[in-house]
């Protein structure tokens, strides 16, 4: 039985990969793809996604444009992690389809109410802004939902942004609190785990042997992610974050999770979208999300070599 799923994302080069796997997953009944401002623009990330969808030969999946900035926090983007367009180094076209005119949140809301309840999950990629506000405007939804499963947050690795703040959470935390005080299942890959699924120069060897638009096209994402890793950062190979949302819904037995629950930071200066991840669950501090703690990371790229090829 496939799993219908929406994926909420800001691409960004991660999130490219993201979406080509996602494209090339069978288990998967992609219903939409609805895209938010965050590693670029929000006009930009609408057409990104539209250019992924184009090279995966996915046109019959919806993209929708959502939220321009976030709930409350001014914005922050990250083009110096993904490049000027959000699309590395990768040319930038217009993409034949166009995108849909209902926005986002609303895209959210319709989908998960027409489909019966405990059959639709997201996947999100990015600041949680869309999904925040679809829950805003429609509260009933959060009992309906499957799941979300999201990129975010730290624990042990510290943050990418600031010390103590992973982007995604960062760009928008009042929105990240939103969905971790809904009530929907949640299940959360932040940099604990990401951080140990890095795209080192033996785990795409067999990926560059494969000859086709998607693979070149994810393996330019990951080439121009370690650039920047060994140029700003001074690491080895990237981390990929987004693709661990995709492997995990495909694959889940690649993943180890922990029950916690998670509060985000939205007051200080400056520790603004910290996560505080609890695993003493109890009375004072009740599950509301599993975290991810580890991955099998040569088999997350085995599933991604596979699909790609």
């Amino acid at each position: 039985m496939s799993n219908s799923l929406i994926i909420d994302c800001d691409p960004g080069v991660d999130d490219c990969v993201a979406l080509l796997l996602a494209f090339a997953s069978p288990e998967l009944e992609i219903l939409a793809v609805t895209t938010v401002a965050g590693n670029v623009g929000a006009q930009l990330t609408a057409r990104n996604a539209r250019i992924i969808r184009q090279i995966a030969g996915r046109e019959d999946v919806p993209v929708h444009a959502g939220a321009e900035r976030p709930l409350v926090r001014i914005p922050v983007e990250a083009g110096h992690f993904h490049g000027e367009s959000g699309l590395g180094d990768l040319a930038p076209f217009e993409p034949e389809a166009p995108a849909e005119a209902e926005p986002s949140a609303d895209a959210i809301v319709r989908r998960v109410r027409e489909r019966p309840a405990g059959t639709v999950a997201i996947g999100a990629l990015g600041p949680l802004t869309n999904v925040a506000l679809a829950l805003q405007a429609a509260p009933d939804i959060a009992g309906r939902i499957k799941q979300i499963v999201l990129m975010g947050g730290a624990r042990s690795e510290g943050g990418n942004i600031t010390a103590s703040a992973e982007y995604n959470i960062h760009a928008d935390p009042h929105a990240a609190q939103v969905v971790f005080e809904s009530g929907a299942p949640t299940v959360v890959m932040g940099l604990d785990l990401t951080h140990q699924v890095r795209a080192t120069d033996a785990r795409t060897a067999r990926l560059r042997a494969a000859n086709n638009p998607r693979a070149e096209t994810a393996l330019r994402m990951m080439d121009f992610s370690n650039d920047i890793e060994r140029g700003l950062v001074g690491g080895e190979a990237a981390p990929l974050h987004d693709p661990c949302v995709i492997a995990w819904l495909v694959r889940p037995d690649l993943f180890e999770l922990r029950p916690a629950n998670i509060q985000v930071e939205t007051e200080s200066r400056l520790t603004l979208g910290h996560t505080a991840v609890e695993f003493r669950i109890g009375e004072a501090h009740p599950q509301n999300a599993r975290w991810g703690v580890s991955a099998d990371a040569d088999a997350v790229f085995g599933l991604l070599t596979e699909r790609l090829s």
